[in-house]
């Protein structure tokens, strides 16, 4: 089964975890410091919050599509680049407590989206700069896309 997943930052982990799970009607699949998601069947949704900084308004962090196999993966990385977007592939990388194979690509707002697998739990949460938030901010693993420097995103799909 595929799923979208919905990646927020948000400034209060603890109340967004209430929030969604009374919204939702159920408690995280995951949680770890600074990090929980909700992998839902009904929406199909994966639903991830990513804890950013205090006093800030939620906002997207990435968005993507979860998939059951490396195959799926690597189809959409065909089918991606042969619609003419820019591509920037990640394997074996460990993001958001999980290792996962992923393809990224950037919708026309510069909006991040993945397709990703994840292959297995990972011991981090996986930081690494992000330019597009200046200097010094800290993203959930960082996409690129072949013709852009990194910007924010990741799979944190487990």
């Amino acid at each position: 089964m595929s799923r979208a997943q919905l990646a927020l930052r948000v400034s209060d982990l603890e109340a967004s975890i209430s929030f969604y799970s009374k919204l939702f009607g159920t408690e995280p699949a995951k949680r770890r410091e600074g990090y929980a998601n909700f992998a839902l069947t009904e929406p199909p949704l994966k639903l991830v919050l990513i804890e950013g900084e205090p006093g800030q308004e939620t906002r997207l962090d990435h968005l993507g599509v979860e998939v059951e196999s490396m195959h799926q993966v690597k189809a959409a990385t065909t089918r991606l680049k042969d619609a003419g977007l820019a591509t920037f592939e990640e394997n074996d990388t460990s993001c958001c407590y999980a290792l996962q194979d992923k393809v990224w690509v950037h919708g026309p707002g510069k909006e991040p989206w993945e397709v990703y697998v994840v292959k297995g739990d990972a011991d981090t949460l996986g930081r690494s700069a992000d330019p597009s938030a200046g200097a010094g901010s800290e993203a959930c693993c960082a996409s690129k896309t072949a013709e852009a420097a990194p910007v924010a995103g990741c799979g944190c799909g487990s």
